[in-house]
Order: C-alpha cells, then sequence, then structure tokens
C-alpha cells in the first residue's frame, strides 16, 4: 500500500496540470505525469491506466476552450470517434491481459518511441501545412489510421495527440489549429473508452484520478487558450529529455 501525504498530493495536481496544458499546446503531456507516478512509487501498469483516468478532463477542458476551431467539424468527431473508440477498445483489452512484469519490460520503448515522434512534431507540422489530401472528407485510410492511432493510445497514450495529427494532416486540407482541436476530441474520445475499461477491469489507483482529474480540466483549457501564441520548442525539448531519462532509468 502507497502512502498517500499532502506533498504527494500536491504534486499529482500539479503534474495533472502541466500534463494537460502541455497535451493541448503540443502533445506528450503523459511523458511527464507517467513519471512522477512512478517516482511515488506506484508500478507501471497502474501508473498507466491511473494516469489515464487522471487526464481525461484534461482532454474535455481543451476541448471546451478549443469550441470555436470545433464548428463545422461534427461529422468528423462522430466518424474519427467511433473508429477511435473501436481501436480503444482493443488496446484496453491488450492492456488488461498484459501482465505487469510484461508492460514494464515493453514500457522503456514505448517511452522512446514516443519520444522520437515528439521531437519530430515541427517537421510533420510543416509537411502538415503543406498536405494536399482528401480534402475535407474522412476518407477510409485515415478511419483505419485513426483505429490505430487508438489501439495505441488505449495501450500507453504517451504520444497518442502526434499520431493522431500526423494522420488528420496527412488526408484533410484545414488549418493546424482547427486539426488540433479535432485530435484533442479523438483523443478525449479514446481515453474515455479506454477509461471506461480500466475503471472495471485494471488496477486503478483512485487518489491519483481524484488529484490530478480537477487540475488537468483546467491545464487542458488553459493550454488551448494558449496554444497559439506559447514557445513550444523549449517545452518540447523539456518534456523529450525528461522522458529519454526516464526510459533510460526503466531501462537499467
Amino acid at each position: 500500500m502507497i502512502h498517500v501525504d499532502a506533498a504527494s498530493i500536491a504534486a499529482m495536481a500539479a503534474v495533472g496540470l502541466a500534463a494537460a496544458a502541455i497535451n493541448a499546446l503540443a502533445g506528450g503531456g503523459t511523458l511527464l505525469s507517467f513519471p512522477v507516478l512512478l517516482a511515488l512509487g506506484y508500478p507501471a501498469l497502474v501508473a498507466n491506466v491511473s494516469n489515464t483516468l487522471g487526464l481525461l478532463p484534461g482532454y474535455a477542458g481543451g476541448s471546451l476552450s478549443y469550441r470555436r476551431e470545433l464548428a463545422g467539424q461534427s461529422r468528423r468527431v462522430l466518424l474519427l470517434g467511433i473508429a477511435g473508440a473501436a481501436g480503444s477498445l482493443g488496446g484496453a483489452y491488450l492492456l488488461t491481459r498484459t501482465s505487469p512484469a510484461t508492460f514494464r519490460a515493453v514500457v522503456p520503448w514505448l517511452i522512446i518511441a514516443s519520444c522520437l515522434l515528439l521531437a519530430a512534431q515541427p517537421t510533420l507540422a510543416r509537411r502538415l501545412s503543406r498536405a494536399h489530401g482528401e480534402g475535407a472528407k474522412v476518407s477510409a485510410p485515415l478511419i483505419a489510421g485513426d483505429a490505430a492511432a487508438g489501439v495505441y493510445g488505449a495501450f500507453f497514450g504517451a504520444g497518442l495527440g502526434v499520431l493522431l495529427l500526423a494522420a488528420l494532416g496527412l488526408f484533410l486540407n484545414d488549418s493546424l489549429q482547427r486539426l488540433n482541436a479535432l485530435k484533442g476530441v479523438v483523443s478525449m474520445v479514446v481515453n474515455g473508452v479506454a477509461a471506461v475499461c480500466f475503471a472495471i477491469a485494471a488496477p486503478v489507483a483512485w487518489q491519483v484520478v481524484a488529484a490530478m482529474a480537477p487540475a488537468a480540466f483546467v491545464g487542458g483549457f488553459a493550454g488551448a487558450a494558449v496554444a497559439r501564441r506559447v514557445p513550444q520548442t523549449p517545452l518540447r525539448v523539456v518534456v523529450v529529455l525528461v522522458g529519454l531519462a526516464v526510459a533510460a532509468r526503466l531501462l537499467v
């Protein structure tokens, strides 16, 4: 049993706020919140599922803040939400059938992959801004990519936003801000489905969820509000370095 004191609760709330804001800004917030939960003594599997539930309100806050950019995207939200939800069910099933030892062995490599995705995000964004794909319509390849991202996001959420933004930009011609808003809603659906599955069938540390969730909502709302202004490069560098350090520690 992990002892939870006032300092631990404050750390969880603070990292929930920061991670949700980072998810709204650039993606990769889990690369900060997951290591903090590990440092507080939670096993990797418990930290992962609790982190998913704790950060879920952050996506809701971000989507509320991005409501102007979401205008006119209801059909996209519906189709991609269904595909993401289907993928999330698959990912949640895989995670609940994975032993804690196996998950801990896989986690460092998932973190490294997420760090590489986040580091490559500026290049992806530049290419996406020049992309000429399927116009405004949701195509079959986009739905397939969205479902695959849902599987990954439910199994281990770090880097989900980067994957989704890459898929959306390849197949939809739209502004990066509108695609970022769409990414946030689909991420919310993926994590929401996973959260329900985890609440039923996975080891959740509910004290983590209670501490992180309210702060995450505020962080997501604020992060989306400043996403157009904040310099993202320094933030991205810090998150990537933290993630790589955690991966190295887990490997050793």
